[in-house]
């Protein structure tokens, strides 16, 4: 006869140390995680600039296309985010400074760089709000002027899209998003197109090895990117290297800036002066030379 069991002998004695089953994973193996997300930090990702759209190496602190400082950048910009679009003071040159939330320091040194011997280290300061914008000159040597009136220091002026402003002489126009490309509207509420680009007959030719790019009358900015009016796609060309402005009185030169400089027949340009060429001249960028023939 067969013993039958109390089920109450079957329960587990809480007291008594019991043998579970044993782990799946070796406790003492190194054990590879998964890869990390997309939304995880990583050090190895190059930086993409929210104002030119350049991306730039890991751990640097600037962008090495338009200078801007990454830890004053706006956030929420990064791989696969929408565009920011920032308000920019545009020199005659087309050169953009871009105008960040709060207050922006103009000079040689500072937010907006003007390298130019008539501006002041600390020149002027735009403060950028909800409310808009205002310019004040900080004592400047050789002033400040908004639309041809000059400003005082302790002064602040309101400024809009289209004002120009004069920093020691250095001219540059206040430019606002989109206000560049907007889409035409008549009264009827119904979107019209605009007229398509005109393509300008070429006056002169910026010539050298293989390249031979029309030059139309007027300014002519050329560099790597495309958008560019003569366009040089080359690594040590910045993306928007200078500006060949065909004028009546002759053809003129400007650095706009760029990384590696530009040299007239062996000579460095200073950033941002204008300096008259002949078609004998020289223009190098790095080991490309350049020379501008007239029609």
């Amino acid at each position: 006869m067969n013993d039958i069991q109390d089920p109450a002998s079957l329960t587990v004695d809480a007291n008594k140390t019991q043998l579970g089953a044993p782990p799946s994973i070796d406790p003492n193996r190194t054990i590879m995680s998964t890869a990390p997300s997309l939304n995880a930090t990583v050090t190895i990702k190059p930086v993409q600039c929210p104002v030119c759209k350049t991306f730039n190496p890991a751990g640097i602190m600037f962008c090495i296309e338009c200078g801007l400082i990454f830890d004053r950048a706006l956030p929420d910009d990064v791989f696969g985010a929408p565009v920011v679009l920032l308000p920019c003071l545009v020199e005659q040159s087309g050169r953009e400074h871009p105008i960040r939330p709060g207050t922006n320091m103009v000079g040689r040194e500072g937010d907006v760089m003007l390298a130019d011997p008539r501006v002041s280290r600390r020149h002027a300061q735009i403060v950028s709000s909800e409310d808009g914008f205002t310019v004040e000159d900080l004592g400047s040597t050789n002033g400040s002027e908004l639309n041809g009136e000059p400003l005082q220091q302790g002064s602040p002026k309101r400024i809009e899209e289209g004002d120009k402003l004069s920093f020691g002489g250095v001219e540059v126009v206040l430019s606002l998003p989109g206000s560049a490309g907007a889409t035409q509207v008549v009264p009827s509420n119904r979107t019209v197109s605009t007229e398509g680009p005109r393509l300008e007959p070429a006056v002169a030719f910026l010539v050298g090895g293989d390249l031979r790019l029309p030059l139309k009358a007027g300014v002519n900015s050329f560099g790597r990117k495309s958008e560019n009016d003569a366009q040089i796609a080359d690594p040590y060309v910045s993306g928007k290297h200078g500006v060949i402005e065909i004028a009546d009185d002759g053809v003129y030169l400007t650095d706009t800036g760029s990384t590696n400089g530009t040299l007239i027949n062996d000579a460095k340009l200073a950033p941002n002066q204008r300096t008259k060429i002949s078609q004998d001249d020289e223009i190098r960028l790095g080991g490309i030379v350049l020379k501008v023939e007239r029609n």
